[in-house]
């Protein structure tokens, strides 16, 4: 877990505390979220019941463009795009049938797409944004908190931005003083509150 800053599990339970630590362990590595995720902080009480994780990301990949997959050769009337990774060609051709039309988008082979268009810009097509990582890491992140909370906490609060994220849960009603616990588990890993 040393890619992780801060990773800190809190319950009056020492054993409770112990063994949720290990199952978030788990899940965000299953969720391939230990990159992604700079700190964490878990306060959870059965007793209550509350459930209540707070982080912040780190560095979240970039905007994939064609540049980045696939290489360029604009011709008379006619684009070729050579690609050296499959990841992002159904992406891709869902973009170029919208940008161009499917009539004039032709892939002779996977690793090849030919566009059939005059006056192409071929730094313009080497910058279309095909897909934004950014977009599903807190689909990915809520997820993972869902998995790790224990099981019945259905009335929940989720919230994702500028980097940081929170995750409250229980079976009854959110406490009234919510925010104020949130905004302290914040302040225990030195960021503010979204």
């Amino acid at each position: 877990m040393d890619a992780v800053e801060y990773f800190e599990v809190e319950c009056p339970e020492a054993q409770g505390g112990e063994n949720y630590k290990r199952i978030m362990n788990v899940v965000l590595l299953d969720h391939n979220l230990i990159r992604v995720i700079r700190k964490i902080d878990v306060f959870i009480n059965p007793e209550i019941p509350l459930f209540v994780a707070v982080g912040a990301t780190g560095k979240i990949p970039s905007m994939v463009r064609v540049r980045d997959f696939a290489n360029v050769n604009v011709q008379e009337n006619k684009v070729t795009l050579a690609i050296a990774d499959e990841t992002y060609l159904a992406p891709l051709l869902k973009i170029l049938w919208e940008k161009y039309g499917g009539d004039k988008v032709e892939q002779p082979d996977r690793f090849t797409v030919i566009i059939y268009t005059q006056n192409a810009d071929m730094h313009e097509i080497e910058e279309l944004p095909v897909k934004d990582p950014s977009e599903s890491i807190y689909k990915d992140i809520i997820y993972a908190l869902r998995c790790i909370a224990p099981e019945g906490f259905r009335v929940r609060r989720e919230v994702f931005k500028d980097g940081k994220f929170y995750f409250a849960a229980s079976e009854d009603t959110l406490p009234e003083n919510i925010g104020t616990l949130i905004a302290d588990r914040f302040r225990k890993i030195g960021e503010a509150m979204p």
